[in-house]
């Protein structure tokens, strides 16, 4: 899960809000937060009270506490600790470690849950530093995300040295459960913003869509690509200049290919994922940067509940692709 100091620094294109007060006839209820290891907002129209909120921002730590691989005595934690070992786990650990082996078959392990060990090597602010080559190497030869073995309610690691970090989908999986949440309790509008993942729900309290701005890489925080106009949907980004680090005159990014252990070479600098569910947002536009634009192109028409994407390349073209309603 991204850091806290790496969003506010270097969150380039994550999705932002725009245009979500004006002319609402509702006073919203909202707050901000640090949870997930980022800044968490989650803004409710109609009548309802804070308490609702505050339940909702419970609700994130609730699966914090399940799915984050560094806090002792949770779920992936525990996996991570028990030597090769079935844990029991609770049954939504369950259902994120199976849905991100489903993006590891779809994206033919480019997309893998079990790069712990690799991207524990890596620091992207506190420390950087390039991973010596037998590190890597080490690291490498427990990727895979074959080695987890899933039976009822308990999780094996066929090789003990495998760890799982979920990072690059737990995020949206808690983003799907908190606006669900809301809905079950009668809210009919809201946005759930946890550090760049983006629910919608419903539409403005004035009856229009949302708008979600697309901030340029590498440039100030209101510098604009163009706005995604949505409703009921999630909208969630990517990108090679989200964390990064220069060193001897080379740029390093977080996003890294499983096959080297180190950042991989694409020709996608971003992506912007329009889909129902922030889970599948998570995972594809990650995907996307990993497997190149012709790949993701192909990749994307089989991603379940995909419905578009606005795809940055290295020379700054955009590519639309789907249904996407994008001005710029």
């Amino acid at each position: 899960m991204r850091s806290v100091l790496a969003l506010a620094i270097l969150f380039c294109i994550a999705p932002a809000l725009t245009g979500c007060a004006g002319g609402q006839p509702q006073t919203p209820v909202s707050d901000t937060r640090i949870l997930l290891d980022t800044f968490c907002t989650i803004t409710i129209y109609g009548p309802h009270d804070r308490q609702l909120l505050d339940e909702a921002f419970d609700l994130c730590e609730k699966y914090e506490a399940l799915l984050s691989k560094s806090a002792e005595g949770s779920d992936i934690w525990r996996i991570n600790h028990a030597g090769g070992s079935a844990v029991t786990v609770a049954e939504e650990t369950i259902e994120v470690i199976k849905a991100g082996m489903e993006y590891g078959g779809l994206s033919a392990g480019m997309f893998d849950i079990t790069v712990g060990r690799l991207t524990a090597l890596w620091d992207f602010s506190g420390d950087p530093r390039v991973p010596p080559g037998v590190e890597l190497a080490e690291a490498l030869g427990t990727v895979g995300y074959e080695n987890v073995i899933v039976n009822g309610d308990t999780v094996r690691l066929t090789d003990p040295d495998t760890w799982l970090d979920l990072g690059a989908i737990a995020k949206g999986y808690i983003a799907d459960r908190v606006a669900d949440f809301l809905k079950d309790h009668g809210v009919t509008g809201a946005v759930v913003d946890l550090g760049g993942d983006v629910a919608v729900m419903g539409e403005k309290p004035d009856g229009s869509m949302w708008g979600i701005g697309v901030r340029k890489p590498f440039g100030d925080q209101s510098d604009l690509l163009g706005i995604i106009k949505t409703s009921e949907a999630s909208i969630v980004t990517s990108g090679v200049y989200e964390r990064r680090f220069e060193l001897d005159g080379t740029i390093y990014h977080h996003i890294l290919d499983p096959k080297t252990g180190m950042p991989v070479i694409s020709d996608v600098v971003g992506a912007t994922i329009i889909a129902e569910n922030s889970a599948t947002g998570d995972a594809v536009s990650t995907i996307a940067v990993l497997v190149g634009s012709k790949n993701a192109a192909v990749l994307l028409e089989h991603a379940p509940g995909f419905i578009g994407a606005l795809i940055l390349l290295d020379n700054m073209e955009l590519v639309l692709l789907g249904d996407i309603e994008f001005q710029n």
